[in-house]
């Protein structure tokens, strides 16, 4: 997935509360270093799964109370090691990283939400971890919020993503709509294509509204951060809706209005 896809990440957010903005940071900063690695520069792909495999490597000392090698995994190991924080969702993202690698399809939907438990799911389930918030409930509301916001990114993105040979839109949807991939590629937003993003926006909506009981349960600083962050990705939704679903020549971004918005709607529900 590519570094924009991390754009809704709370890294130094002003309502992430002091003492978490250290460990968030060094989560951060091994995704984006990770997420460099699949998809930045010309390296063959061999060259990029080797690397992500060094990545792996430096887990395993982590693990094994072991200092790694590279200082972005000593940053990382203190913050693991300071809060108790589960190895397993920073495997899962090299996992989804080694397979934007040598996977650019999706046959369906189902393919998709697998990709989405290992590329987006983790960093809601680190989060929470730190928040002392790692509930079962809690961590299946932040699944939902989590997926859907990748969900959203994928939307925003489907001609940025073209453009380095991914389409994430499942091949049987495209097929059931009757929309090519050389409509992907000439940017047509004709009648098919709208009513195939309508679907997959109504399917991303209602994950993210599936999820949002999770800002109330959560209080302070972090519920508001998680209410704006449910917020924001409705907001892009919305914007998909008012360009009639053509991210091919409007890609829905937040501007400052738009926070003013999704702050007022981010009052306790």
């Amino acid at each position: 997935m590519s570094v924009d896809h991390y754009e809704n990440f709370p890294v130094a957010s002003i309502l992430m509360p002091r003492r978490l903005r250290r460990p968030v940071a060094a989560i951060y900063h091994f995704a984006r270093a990770a997420d460099d690695i699949a998809d930045e520069g010309d390296l063959p792909d061999d060259e990029r799964l080797r690397q992500l495999d060094d990545f792996r490597d430096e887990l395993m000392h982590i693990a094994a109370d072991e200092t790694p090698l590279l200082p972005l995994f000593q940053h990382l190991a203190t913050e693991v090691k300071q809060h108790a924080l589960p190895m397993q969702p920073l495997h899962d993202l090299l996992d989804a990283f080694s397979q934007d690698v040598v996977k650019k399809r999706y046959a369906n939907y189902d393919e998709l939400l697998d990709y989405c438990r290992r590329s987006a799911n983790p960093v809601g389930n680190l989060l929470l971890h730190l928040y002392g918030e790692a509930t079962p409930v809690n961590l299946a509301y932040s699944d939902a919020i989590c997926t859907a916001l990748q969900l959203i990114n994928f939307w925003q993105d489907v001609a940025k993503d073209w453009q380095i040979g991914r389409v994430y839109l499942p091949q049987d949807d495209l097929t059931r709509f009757g929309v090519s991939e050389t409509q992907i590629a000439e940017g047509r937003a004709d009648a098919a294509w709208r009513a195939l993003m309508k679907f997959e926006v109504d399917r991303a909506r209602a994950l993210m509204l599936s999820g949002k009981p999770l800002g109330t349960i959560l209080r302070g600083r972090i519920g508001l951060e998680m209410r704006m962050i449910i917020a924001g990705g409705l907001r892009i939704l919305d914007k998909l809706e008012a360009a009639d679903y053509d991210m091919f020549h409007r890609r829905p971004v937040l501007k400052p209005f738009d926070w003013v918005i999704m702050l007022a709607k981010s009052a306790p529900f």
